[in-house]
């Protein structure tokens, strides 16, 4: 339930999206062991972190609704120059409301399958 920041219960305040920005790992891990969620952040909308969860959670839900359970995800913000390879092979695309960040009808995040 929305709230006041002061007023989160300890259990929850943990879970918060920390930092504004989304750094880039120099050495990205291997991804899980098929079947796993595949979600890339487009290159070419930057986002704060909190921005970016947001964007990864609906594009998880949509996955979900569309293709159904999956035990592993990866994410990453894809370079400029596979944005347009990965946009054509995702399974559900995110575009925003244009609500904070970004200009309304922005593709922020795509989502596939990867068995």
């Amino acid at each position: 339930v929305a709230g006041p920041v002061t007023e989160v219960p300890p259990e929850i305040a943990r879970l918060q999206v920390g930092g504004t920005d989304l750094e880039r790992e120099e050495e990205p891990k291997p991804p899980p062991a098929p079947p796993y969620a595949l979600i890339g952040l487009n290159p070419g909308a930057p986002m704060t972190t909190g921005k970016a969860a947001a964007q990864c959670g609906h594009a998880a839900h949509l996955l979900l609704r569309a293709r159904g359970a999956w035990p592993g995800l990866r994410v990453r913000v894809v370079e400029a120059d596979e944005w347009s390879r990965t946009v054509a092979e995702a399974d559900v695309v995110v575009r925003d409301g244009g609500f904070t960040e970004v200009a309304p009808g922005t593709m922020t995040a795509v989502a596939r399958l990867v068995v």
